[in-house]
């Protein structure tokens, strides 16, 4: 679930459509996000907001009452989620290097835990509630502290059970410890300089093979790193064109032919003939 926020007063323009390496905050965060979890994503929007392009199967819900703050979101988004999911990863759209691995890491301290509520990383010396997994049914509970104006998410978890996540939590495990080890996912954009530092960072490096007909007919079979920010970027690295003709694996289990698709750190593309892609 992804929180898109409204217009930022330091920035003068919404977060969500903010360009990011030929695509935009929020498609960036949303992709990842359905990466992780392979279920539905929901996004929280101001009543009006315009969004950029998502990919298909986003469903988009209205946050019923403007200026309420986050909590306001999470119950909008939980309430969306009833009974379809029994927990979901809340995040903020300005989180530009937000990994698959960080979203993993989290979620799976409720699968692991039932009695577990909430699963609250407390990252680089902050709570981050927007980069946190909540059960779907805290919706309730939610819903009536905004009713009662009580509208900081400290107020939640004063509610339910709480497991922290420090940095040392978050690192053991090995992939988000390899992949994500100064724990960047937490990082936000709340001004325009630190979007445009974070813009400037390169895109992340990933590693690129060719399959069938594309290896024989391109750069060969043989692994490449590349950095790339979508698969239809790291496709343009070694000379393809993602077009209908080509299908792309990422990782070895993810099957995409959206050029949009976010790609992060360490990830492995694989690309093939889309008759050969299924």
């Amino acid at each position: 679930m992804v929180l898109a926020g409204g217009r930022s007063s330091r920035m003068g323009t919404p977060k969500a459509a903010l360009e990011w390496h030929g695509s935009t905050l929020l498609r960036r965060t949303v992709g990842i996000a359905a990466r992780a979890t392979n279920g539905p994503v929901v996004v929280v929007r101001a009543v009006g907001q315009d969004l950029p392009d998502l990919p298909a199967g986003t469903q988009v819900v209205d946050d019923p009452r403007d200026g309420k703050g986050p909590v306001q979101g999470i119950a909008a988004g939980l309430t969306a989620l009833d009974g379809r999911a029994e927990a979901a990863f809340i995040s903020s759209t300005d989180m530009p290097f937000l990994h698959p691995a960080f979203i993993r890491r989290v979620l799976r301290v409720l699968a692991d835990d039932a009695a577990v509520d909430v699963a609250l990383p407390v990252a680089r010396g902050y709570p981050q509630p927007l980069a946190a997994a909540y059960r779907v049914r805290l919706a309730e509970a939610a819903e009536r502290l905004v009713k009662e104006d009580r509208l900081r998410p400290a107020f939640l978890f004063d509610e339910c059970l709480v497991t922290r996540l420090d940095d040392d939590a978050l690192r053991r495990d090995p992939l988000l410890g390899a992949l994500d080890p100064d724990l960047d996912s937490v990082l936000n954009v709340n001004t325009l300089a630190d979007y445009q530092e974070a813009r400037a960072r390169p895109a992340p490096e990933v590693t690129v093979q060719l399959f069938g007909a594309l290896a024989r007919g391109g750069s060969g079979p043989a692994p490449r790193a590349v950095r790339a920010a979508t698969v239809a970027a790291a496709a343009s690295a070694v000379g393809l064109t993602f077009d209908r003709y080509v299908t792309a694996a990422l990782n070895g289990d993810q099957i995409t032919r959206d050029p949009a698709t976010p790609l992060a750190t360490g990830d492995l593309v694989y690309f093939m003939s889309a008759d050969a892609g299924g």
